[in-house]
């Protein structure tokens, strides 16, 4: 049995989290401490680094595999990872913990996806329903689907891109970071992202928008 086990994901604020037994007294320590604990085999310092940021790793590993199951597996294996090998981010060599933490789940998900048969979108895709009495939710429901779906079929860069900057929040600054572009790269990832989207999603709704 491995010495540390991740519970499974519960619902928070939208996304999902890994959920464990943490001492309180670890709770206020900064990433850099808990790792530091880690590194001398400490059970509550993981699962207090774990109840941190889990979800907010989900989230991202969600965007880009669009599967509950996938991302909560990604999210365990690369916080499991962390916990075998915590020697493998270093302070002084690294950059701050979340942002190494972001390529870690990243690259595992672009394992995975690479081991997947590409999804692909018929040519004419009928979402909106032109029904008088339709319920409008629904169609933005439509619409979101569509986006998601088309967002997958985006060069990864340009899918890293958008996710981070416009989902996670993240700065152009701190995507470039994770990315491994500078800036101004990552702007033109997004625009190109966000050109491409806008075409596909006009051709799919027969002229509509976003």
């Amino acid at each position: 049995m491995h010495p540390h086990t991740i519970v499974p994901f519960e619902p928070h604020h939208g996304g999902r989290k890994i959920t464990g037994n943490m001492d309180a007294g670890f709770s206020h320590l900064d990433d850099e401490s808990l790792i530091r604990q880690i590194q001398k085999g400490s059970h509550e310092a993981f699962s207090a680094l774990v109840n941190r940021h889990s979800n907010r790793f989900y989230c991202i590993a969600y965007r880009l595999l669009f599967n509950k199951g996938d991302a909560e597996d990604i999210v365990q294996e690369a916080f499991l990872k962390l916990w075998d090998r915590p020697q493998l981010w270093n302070s002084s060599k690294q950059a701050k913990f979340t942002t190494w933490f972001y390529k870690v789940v990243i690259n595992l998900c672009s394992d995975l996806n690479k081991k997947r048969k590409p999804l692909e979108l018929p040519e004419e895709m009928e979402l909106v329903d032109n029904n008088p009495g339709q319920d409008v939710l629904l169609d933005t429901h439509h619409k979101q689907a569509l986006v998601d779906r088309l967002i997958q079929e985006l060069p990864e860069r340009q899918q890293l891109a958008l996710n981070l900057c416009f989902y996670e929040g993240s700065s152009n600054e701190q995507a470039a970071e994770i990315i491994g572009v500078k800036v101004k790269a990552v702007q033109s990832l997004i625009m190109r992202a966000k050109t491409t989207l806008k075409d596909k999603v006009k051709r799919y709704l027969g002229g509509g928008s976003i």
